[in-house]
């Protein structure tokens, strides 16, 4: 009887360790990371494109004339930007190089001048504010200050003269921007810039009139970011 019952204890043993061995252990499955993306953080960046509008030519005996200005322009920007779900507000700098030109005849007490206004440089400094319908897509309005280098001269057949000045006015937009890696985006950008008025004045120091160079800016850029 003794013998019977130690076999049956380990026959039970013996089962139980094969059990025991029977059962596998799996690690469990690793945690799936959704694919996000923060537009939080600085950036600097690289554009270009194309500039036009109509500069309006004035003088004081009542006389005016607008001429189509056109040239390209090319530049850099640098930034920072904040999210708040889906909400992204930042500040945004840039300096622009460029060609933009116009040319047109004035009539000073019944004498034509000649006429020339361009733009070779601007830049401005804007508020955007954000809106990313998803999480690597963004529209924006944008506005703030802006300043450049208008330089004006004229001609009336036989004394020429030229002057230039550093204008501060405005500038307001919209533009969108993809973000196509965490780091690389792409943006396309509309601006109006009003750089005000340039006074213009004749060799003897005699003002005759002004000039007004209001413009629009379509252009693309890529942006780095930190």
């Amino acid at each position: 009887m003794k013998y019977t019952t130690l076999a049956a204890a380990l026959l039970l043993s013996s089962t139980s360790a094969f059990a025991a061995d029977a059962i596998v252990y799996n690690e469990p499955a690793p945690a799936v990371v959704a694919d996000t993306f923060s537009w939080t953080g600085g950036y600097i960046g690289l554009n270009a494109g194309y500039a036009g509008g109509k500069f309006k030519y004035n003088d004081y005996a009542g006389f005016s004339a607008k001429d189509n200005a056109s040239g390209f322009l090319g530049g850099v920007q640098a930034g920072y930007n904040w999210q708040f779900d889906q909400t992204v507000v930042g500040i945004e700098t840039d300096f622009q190089g460029g060609n933009l030109k116009s040319d047109a005849e004035l009539n000073f007490n019944g004498q034509t001048v000649g006429a020339e206004a361009k733009i070779n440089w601007f830049g401005t400094t804007r508020v955007r504010l954000g809106y990313t319908p998803v999480d690597r897509f963004m529209v924006y309005a944008t506005g703030g200050v802006a300043y450049g280098k208008i330089k004006a001269s004229a001609f009336d057949g036989v004394n020429s003269f030229s002057q230039s000045d550093t204008k501060v006015g405005y500038t307001v937009g919209a533009g969108a921007e993809y973000a196509v890696t965490n780091n690389v985006t792409l943006k396309t950008e509309y601006l109006y810039t009003d750089l005000g008025k340039l006074k213009l004045d004749d060799v003897n120091g005699v003002r005759f009139g002004e000039v007004k160079a209001p413009f629009h800016t379509v252009r693309v850029g890529v942006n780095y970011k930190f």
